[in-house]
């Protein structure tokens, strides 16, 4: 039992090892921007990866400002889509499966904003069709793919590839979630920064 957890432990710190560097920077370039002009991220996902972009919205949206509130009058604007359980049952009942993403981007989208698509494969049609809808907008997609990265990473402007064998999809969501709280804490980081350095400005 310790072996196989030792084994799992070095595979995920293989797979962290082996991340692209410049693809994530490039991803938190995209993102600032996005804050800069007051755009929206939308973010969307399957099963693992759905849970995983809900929790980032929620963490994402209170966390980076949470120890200045009062002095970022203006803070991100992360949207899980779809944004309700039964707006996913009804695009997916009423029009297909593979428009649950489209179909609700499609009402909100602007040129302004930036797409952030989690799929393990890279290939969910649902996932390809609203980060195709994306590019039509020419809105950056941030893409956190696996395996080998499939029509997603492809597509996406900041390639976030786990590469590992087809099927570690238990490597591969462990190291999303990674991905997804650095973003969380270099964020954080930075505003505390901003703020701080404000503060020192006023004082002297």
């Amino acid at each position: 039992m310790e072996k196989f957890v030792k084994e799992f432990a070095k595979e995920v710190q293989l797979s962290l090892e082996q991340l692209p560097h410049e693809e994530i920077a490039k991803a938190l370039d995209i993102v600032l921007a996005t804050y800069e002009r007051d755009g929206n991220i939308f973010i969307f996902g399957n099963g693992g990866s759905l849970a995983l972009a809900t929790h980032w919205v929620s963490d994402f949206n209170k966390t980076v400002f949470s120890r200045h509130l009062d002095e970022h009058k203006r803070r991100f604007q992360a949207i899980r889509l779809p944004t309700t359980e039964s707006e996913l049952t009804a695009w997916a009942n009423d029009t297909s499966y593979d428009m649950v993403f489209a179909g609700p981007l499609q009402n909100y989208i602007k040129e302004n904003d930036t797409v952030i698509a989690i799929s393990s494969s890279g290939n969910s049609p649902n996932i390809i069709k609203a980060v195709e809808l994306a590019k039509q907008y020419h809105v950056p997609v941030i893409g956190l793919s696996g395996f080998d990265g499939g029509r997603l990473n492809e597509l996406a402007d900041a390639k976030i590839l786990v590469a590992t064998d087809r099927g570690k999809y238990e490597v591969v969501e462990s190291v999303h979630g990674t991905i997804l709280h650095l973003i969380i804490k270099y964020f954080g980081n930075y505003f505390d920064h901003l703020v701080e350095t404000n503060q020192e400005k006023n004082v002297a």
